[in-house]
């Protein structure tokens, strides 16, 4: 290992950052397929929200005044009928929620709120408020206001308000190519039959379904052979994808030959080796125009530092505006020990507002059962080298 490129926690976190500087190019989708991409325009407003008065309850929609009683019933008004204004002294409309609200009437009383009510009069309560029950047009949203800006990620609640705008093309930028592979001759894929001195590759599986569950499609490239002349020759051939995702083959004993292939097409680490635990021999880096995130080869460690570093860099290369990862606070529920010195992944699970460290936090990185039963990661500070139960810490959710 380059010790010069090993990095900080916080310089990883960065430096990783810095790699991306360009954003997809855009495409047009359908509004049914744009779930999960991101906006690559800003949308505006243009058909207000609502687009016309209407009725929040079923109930009755008169004109205010002052010590209103009784009302009789000038016509019944239902969602999609439109009725010009037609009120006469002490009259009101039945009216449905949802529908258009005449010009006539300003408020509403709920069927509900009326001391009586029968088909031909409405007896109303003492205390009305004015514009009661009463939705105005535009109240929500007015044309021309912005209602999206570009980067953000479109989800079902989005969906909701572009459909309310009648909008059915929509631009986005394309999705990112990325490719997913291992390293080791001691490694099957799920198709094949492991031998006892052979393991299946968790790592590929395990990261293009973190990826998924992220918003992206990965491809899954199979298993790399041990083999300088054998990985240079297959990462030449992988320059067309934006992000090249790897694990195993990055730390000192395995003889860095995954760098050493990289180099041979044009890579520069940005750094190589970061002061934590789990994950020291994570390496990123560009290969031309190609991002390279080369993950540790044991699963733990592969799967928490890909969540930490990876999927923000993969959201703001998407052209995500929001792309960090939001932490929440919880309190710590039972106390436990890390070693300072160094930051350290520590998971858990997140339940009832505290965290519930995994283990007494004595695992290690080469097992997988730690990250299927936590839900949670915590962060230390390198000066750390304890918490104690009962103190707030900031926590990510998986």
């Amino acid at each position: 290992m380059k010790k010069e490129l090993s990095v900080s926690f916080d310089d990883a976190l960065k430096l990783s950052l810095s790699l991306v500087s360009t954003t997809p190019h855009s495409e047009w989708v359908s509004i049914f397929d744009a779930l999960g991409r991101t906006l690559a325009r800003e949308i505006t407003c243009k058909k207000n929200l609502p687009s016309y008065n209407n009725a929040a309850l079923d109930g009755f929609a008169f004109k205010y005044r002052e010590n209103i009683s009784e009302l009789n019933i000038k016509t019944t008004i239902f969602a999609g009928n439109v009725v010009t204004s037609c009120l006469g002294e002490n009259e009101c409309y039945k009216i449905m929620t949802g529908a258009k609200v005449p010009d006539d009437a300003d408020t509403i009383i709920p069927f509900e709120n009326c001391i009586s009510y029968d088909e031909t009069k409405a007896v109303l309560p003492f205390s009305i408020r004015k514009g009661n029950a009463l939705r105005l047009k535009g109240e929500e949203e007015r044309v021309g206001s912005v209602l999206f800006d570009a980067g953000i990620r479109i989800s079902s609640r989005e969906i909701a308000l572009l459909a309310s705008q009648g909008i059915s093309m929509l631009e986005v930028y394309k999705k990112l190519h990325i490719a997913v592979f291992s390293t080791g001759d001691e490694l099957k894929s799920p198709w094949q039959n492991a031998s006892e001195d052979e393991i299946y590759d968790i790592n590929a599986l395990s990261l293009i379904s973190l990826l998924a569950e992220h918003g992206f499609v990965a491809h899954y490239c199979g298993v790399i052979p041990d083999n300088l002349e054998a990985a240079t020759e297959y990462f030449t051939s992988m320059k067309q994808y934006d992000v090249l995702v790897t694990s195993g083959g990055v730390s000192m004993g395995e003889a860095d030959f995954v760098e050493q292939a990289l180099l041979r097409n044009g890579f520069t680490a940005s750094f190589h080796g970061i002061n934590i635990k789990p994950g020291k021999p994570t390496m990123m880096g560009k290969m031309g125009e190609t991002i390279v995130a080369s993950m540790p080869g044991n699963p733990l460690a592969a799967y928490v530092n890909a969540f930490v570093f990876l999927i923000p860099l993969l959201k703001k290369l998407q052209g995500e505006k929001n792309f960090n990862l939001s932490s929440i606070t919880a309190s710590n529920a039972e106390a436990f020990t890390v070693k300072s010195g160094r930051v350290n992944f520590v998971l858990g699970t997140f339940r009832d507002g505290k965290f519930y460290v995994f283990g007494e936090n004595k695992y290690g990185s080469g097992m997988v059962k730690p990250l299927v039963n936590s839900n949670a990661l915590w962060i230390s500070d390198e000066e750390i080298r304890s918490v104690s139960a009962e103190k707030d810490i900031k926590i990510l959710l998986f």
